[in-house]
């Protein structure tokens, strides 16, 4: 395995994810900009912050797939989420427990950052993810 997820001893717990992440592989894959959007470009979940990060996962993953890649190669995982306010944490964290299973992504989940910004590229994008893998 080339991605090794821990949380050191004394690090801030619990937290749904692992604090550290170490790989050893050299290729390295990095998906950006995954959205709300079907294959076609039309908006799925609009106004609704659960369903986006459900597609915007199910997107990264097809993006991981296509460089031969999966989110357990997954070293760092980047949220931006638009309007970002404590009250949204459990819409937001709903939307990865939906497709976790569906898409392998680990429990405890990679390293993340969850970053609130003004908005995204379009007035209905509540939220784009951005994943680090590194394969052999």
């Amino acid at each position: 395995m080339t991605v090794q997820l821990l949380t050191p001893e004394g690090m801030f717990q619990p937290v749904p994810y692992h604090h550290v992440s170490i790989s050893t592989g050299t290729r390295q894959v990095h998906v950006a900009g995954q959205i709300a959007r079907d294959a076609d470009g039309n908006r799925i979940a609009t106004g609704d912050l659960t369903g986006q990060v459900e597609q915007a996962l199910r997107n990264t993953a097809r993006g991981l797939a296509g460089a031969g890649a999966s989110f357990s190669d997954v070293v760092r995982l980047r949220f931006f989420v638009t309007n970002w306010s404590p009250e949204m944490y459990d819409d937001f964290i709903a939307g990865i427990e939906h497709v976790s299973t569906e898409l392998g992504i680990p429990r405890p989940l990679p390293p993340l950052s969850a970053i609130g910004v003004d908005y995204l590229f379009e007035p209905d994008v509540l939220v784009e993810v951005e994943a680090f893998a590194v394969l052999d």
